[in-house]
């Protein structure tokens, strides 16, 4: 297996990952190791945010039938010791592994898992934050960390995961949730007024992401501080249920207290504008509820 250590040019752009990733999915496609759920997607806009909402398609109806049979299985079941084969895309340094999203609904949904096992509900160590920026860093996107069940993760071994920029709209969720903050206040915890749950934003302006090491150390940092303006102890072990979401720009920090709204799972994602539902159906409830009031539910009202 291909070890991956960033070798960018000084701007830290590289495609060196996404080749690797996107010749891993050719073959696993091909394999069938890899079974994408097509979905289909809308629009729902709430004042100046907008949210975009994905469901199972029509034509997935039998994809999705086929994935709850092969992901039905014992509780104890541990996806990640070891991945698939055919799943792996490669080492990240001695700590971790980079490894497709088995059932991806988004292209190139990679997900940053530890080698040994570690609960997901443990705190996120400095070698988990400079495997992240060690990705972060040449290909951009948005990385993210579901603290737990009730913050929506699936799997109870620690992983990150990460999806590119094609994946999210530019001027929806993370964007647009940030948009109004001081990006060069880089340290200091920031709050929208307008997003109507606990959360912390930690500007990263000036980062070096050339720097593997030292991006992750600043993102570890920026974490500690977004943790504290929420009240959440940081290295706490469990940790209580928290999303975590960090862009090339902005590090966010959202504690949770339920996993679902309704029948409606909500994941990180959804804090970055971008939602998931089983049916068309789902839609309707959401437009009416109105996605703010959703977060606001399964976050903390501020």
């Amino acid at each position: 297996m291909t070890s991956f250590q960033s070798t960018a040019p000084l701007d830290c752009r590289s495609d060196a990952l996404l080749d690797l990733s996107a010749q891993t999915i050719r073959n696993a496609l091909a394999t069938g190791a890899l079974q994408p759920i097509r979905t289909e997607s809308t629009l729902i806009t709430q004042g100046e945010l907008s949210f975009s909402v994905r469901w199972v398609s029509s034509l997935a109806l039998k994809d999705q039938a086929r994935v709850a049979s092969i992901s039905t299985r014992r509780t104890d079941f541990n996806p990640f010791l070891p991945p698939e084969p055919a799943l792996t895309v490669t080492s990240l340094g001695d700590g971790h592994i980079v490894v497709l999203n088995k059932f991806p609904v988004i292209d190139h949904h990679l997900l940053i898992v530890t080698r040994a096992f570690e609960a997901q509900t443990a705190p996120l160590s400095a070698t988990d934050f400079r495997a992240l920026a060690t990705i972060l860093g040449p290909q951009g996107g948005l990385g993210f960390y579901n603290g737990g069940r009730i913050a929506g993760a699936s799997q109870a071994h620690k992983h990150l995961q990460w999806v590119p920029d094609s994946a999210l709209r530019a001027d929806d969720g993370f964007a647009a949730f940030s948009r109004s903050l001081r990006y060069d206040m880089p340290g200091i915890a920031q709050y929208n007024a307008a997003l109507p749950w606990q959360h912390a934003f930690v500007s990263l302006a000036g980062i070096d992401w050339c720097n593997p090491a030292a991006a992750g150390q600043t993102l570890q940092d920026a974490f500690a501080t977004a943790c504290r303006a929420v009240s959440l102890p940081p290295a706490a072990d469990p940790m209580p249920p928290y999303n975590l979401l960090v862009s090339r720009d902005w590090l966010l920090v959202v504690p949770r207290r339920l996993e679902e709204w309704q029948d409606i799972s909500i994941n990180s994602l959804g804090y970055a504008g971008s939602l998931f539902v089983r049916s068309p159906s789902q839609i309707e409830r959401l437009r009416t509820e109105g996605p703010l009031a959703v977060l606001a539910t399964v976050g903390f009202p501020d």
